[in-house]
């Protein structure tokens, strides 16, 4: 994981993250295709998708991002889809940054307000007041407007802004303009008016530009300079009735965390991180955590992150799965609730498992998207013309298709999501003995119901499509989910499961994959996820150069048994003995050919890792080819992978390729497979450790009420009291829970003093105008 942990400096920062339901009662007051969007201020940064035919459009699509800039509204606009016009916005539900705590973690209906141009707006301007006297009874103002920051940007474009400056009496009015400035929302204006005043003035400051004007502000004249936040226009058009717009149904949940330098979580942080060795795992500060929280989502988020971040995180899902497990009573059912053993394998999957997702299935799911064949098979949803013999075999080539890339993708799945797999499968080994399949099961149901079914079905979400399918192709999409889930359940083809489907047409398709291969495709899939084992040498001879000198001086060049793994690149001597040599794949950095002149041998190419070059020669290009392909294959979701690197050798004291001298410089020739950006998995350990420790102080109630009851049943071994309180937590061992419970809440304490010493130094960076 990439180290982001912060400095010396305090740092706010803000996070969005909810559910979009459904709205109601839209008008037009008949069946249209809508879509809503997420505004900060005026920039979208969240699009659902078209819900077609429909007044009350269910969207049902939840939204994390972090947001990186101030602003003053959130909001949320309902559109009403046009295919030859631009998009009509129906409503709006607009919220105030300081008033998104009333609405923070509870679902409401919002009432859609009309949307006024006059309303919409949004940024900060600098502004100087200067008053001279003079000897007569009038004074002369000397006003200068510097600058302005954050105006809004339309569909991605910057504006061209100017202001007007007027002066409001009760005996004359007087307005100056600034210069324009083009494609800007940071416009520098540096320009000063003068005006001629008396002592009963108000200066009235108006920015615009060649779109609706975007809001006014009135200063009195004592307000000599600040910024100030840009305010509607009082003079906008009159509010149209908002009863008959209709309402959008939310879920809302904004943070802001003020993040300490990192020396103050220290405590905290090591509280968590030893978590997986307390006894029982319920006693643990990370268990505790998900209790007391009302959604463990809130918890789970923040939790795999850090101990993500810190290596941690394998040995804790382990324990809570284990926890788990002993409430698991069929092994049908395994890890098929929501439980915090599952939650939190669904975030490592979509932390760790986003660049795998990417090259497994984006090109595939490219082609389904851009090349779209009809693929419905529901008779009744058939359209006119269409043939369902047709479209079952389109469907049937696209379902082969995204099976046979999920299955042969075992070698580029995360090391992080493999050793989790491993311990999953082991586990339910161990809680049910006696099914021979029950360790399959227990990884099939991530791996393919949780993780590629689901981003088959939802491929914007995981980045796999930069914006929502229409409506045809997320039909096609939605079957060939439900295919992946069926064929990736171990067991899910026999005459028994296919009778229980609910739809008919769907039995009768899978009829067609009633075949041996498909069953033993998923197990050794499975197998190859879950499995930490290194296979035996697979007997490929290959030749390499030398890692040390002969004793007269001179590498030279050995054939050797190689072997490649999802985890290691080993050669041995001969093809039954232990490894001579072994690289780690995540070590890897690249794989690329080596120039001929280099050891004037054919079919060459290094493999460069921690140490020197590995240097090999294949037996033919075939082959030559295949090893990099696969080496290249199992490497790239590696995050210190390479740019540049040496197409010759280093030798007698120079790179033969650019003459460089020094050895370990940078190479002079870009990778052919160059660093992948998302590989990157970037998290900042003390924003995590923050976040956590606002839930604790949140939920401080709950912990003292916890420690309570710990204590009454340790010292009295008695009935508890005040069940409904604390009935649904779970308490193993109530001294060792006490005893967590006790150190959370006296670390929280002490960051809550430090806390407490950085609100009284925070001032506000803004301030709104007079009213």
């Amino acid at each position: 994981m990439a180290a982001q942990d912060g400095g010396d400096e305090v740092r706010v920062l803000q996070s969005l993250r909810g559910k979009i339901y459904d709205a109601k009662h839209l008008v037009p007051n008949k069946m249209r295709d809508f879509f809503c969007t997420i505004n900060l201020d005026q920039e979208e940064v969240f699009r659902t998708q078209v819900v077609e035919k429909s007044l009350s459009p269910y969207f049902g699509e939840e939204f994390l991002f972090e947001i990186p800039r101030t602003f003053q509204w959130l909001s949320f606009y309902i559109y009403d889809k046009s295919v030859l016009q631009k998009d009509l916005r129906i409503g709006k539900v607009a919220i105030k940054k300081e008033d998104l705590c009333k609405y923070t973690g509870k679902e409401n209906w919002f009432t859609l307000q009309p949307v006024d141009s006059n309303s919409e707006v949004q940024g900060k301007v600098h502004l100087e007041l200067k008053l001279n006297e003079l000897i007569t009874d009038n004074g002369s103002v000397c006003q200068q407007l510097v600058e302005c920051h954050g105006l809004p940007l339309i569909n991605g474009q910057n504006c061209d802004p100017y202001a007007t400056v007027s002066l409001v009496g009760p005996s004359r009015n007087d307005q100056k303009k600034t210069k324009v400035k083009k494609k800007t929302s940071n416009p520098q204006f540096n320009e000063t008016f003068y005006f001629e005043v008396t002592f009963c003035v108000v200066f009235c400051l108006s920015v615009l530009s060649h779109y609706p004007n975007w809001g006014t502000e009135n200063y009195p004249i004592f307000f000599f300079f600040f910024r100030y936040l840009l305010q509607p226009r009082e003079n906008g058009n009159k509010s149209s009735k908002t009863d008959d717009l209709g309402s959008l149904r939310l879920n809302i949940c904004y943070t802001e965390d003020c993040v300490l330098p990192s020396e103050y979580y220290a405590s905290l942080r090591n509280l968590l991180l030893k978590s997986s060795d307390v006894q029982p795992i319920s006693a643990s500060a990370a268990y505790i955590l998900c209790e007391v929280c009302r959604d463990k989502y809130d918890a789970v988020l923040p939790l795999v992150r850090l101990l993500l971040h810190h290596h941690k995180l394998v040995p804790f899902v382990a324990a809570v799965a284990e926890l788990d497990l002993k409430d698991t009573q069929e092994a049908n059912t395994i890890f098929r609730g929501n439980s915090l053993a599952t939650r939190c394998v669904d975030e490592m999957m979509k932390i760790v498992g986003k660049h795998y997702l990417k090259v497994t299935l984006k090109p595939v799911i490219d082609e389904i998207c851009e090349s779209p064949k009809p693929c419905e098979i529901d008779p009744i949803k058939l359209r006119e013309g269409d043939n369902v013999e047709t479209n079952m075999e389109n469907l049937r080539y696209y379902v082969d298709k995204v099976f046979r890339e999920i299955v042969r993708s075992s070698i580029s799945c995360p090391t992080l999501m493999c050793d989790v797999f491993y311990s999953l499968r082991h586990l339910a080994a161990k809680r049910f003995p006696n099914d021979p399949h029950v360790q399959y099961s227990a990884v099939s149901s991530f791996v393919f119901l949780r993780f590629f079914a689901v981003a088959v079905v939802s491929p914007h979400t995981f980045h796999l499509r930069p914006h929502h399918p229409d409506a045809q192709t997320s039909r096609t999409l939605t079957l060939i989910s439900k295919a992946i889930q069926t064929l990736g359940s171990w067991g899910s083809l026999t005459k028994s499961k296919l009778s229980s489907f609910k739809e008919t047409f769907m039995c009768e398709f899978f009829k067609t994959f009633q075949e041996e291969k498909f069953t033993e495709s998923v197990k050794k899939f499975l197998d190859d996820v879950s499995s930490t084992e290194s296979k035996e040498p697979s007997g490929l001879k290959m030749y390499k150069r030398a890692q040390g000198r002969t004793r007269i001086g001179k590498k030279n060049f050995k054939k050797r048994w190689f072997c490649l793994t999802s985890r290691e690149f080993t050669y041995h001597k001969q093809q039954d003995k232990e490894p001579i040599f072994t690289i780690p794949v995540k070590n890897i950095l690249a794989v690329e050919k080596l120039d001929e002149s280099s050891f004037n041998k054919k079919n060459m190419f290094q493999v460069l890792h921690g140490e020197k070059p590995l240097y090999i020669q294949a037996n033919n290009c075939v082959e030559a080819s295949e090893w990099i392909e696969a080496l290249c294959r199992v490497t790239r979701c590696n995050q210190k992978r390479l740019s540049f690197y040496h197409p010759s050798a280093f030798l007698n004291g120079n790179w033969l390729c650019c003459k460089a001298t020094v050895e370990n410089t940078v190479g002079c020739a870009r990778c052919t497979a160059d660093v992948p950006a998302d590989t990157q998995i970037e998290i900042d350990g003390d924003r995590e450790t923050e976040r956590i420790y606002s839930l604790f102080t949140i939920n401080m109630s709950k912990l003292q009420k916890l420690e309570e009851a710990c204590g009454s049943i340790a010292v009295y071994q008695g009935p508890r009291k005040e069940p409904d309180d604390y009935s649904n937590f779970t308490i193993e061992d109530s001294v060792a829970t006490f005893h967590t419970l006790k150190q959370i809440i006296d670390t929280v304490e002490k960051l809550n003093e430090s806390h407490e010493k950085y609100l009284k130094k925070r001032s506000s960076s803004a301030e709104y105008g007079s009213e």
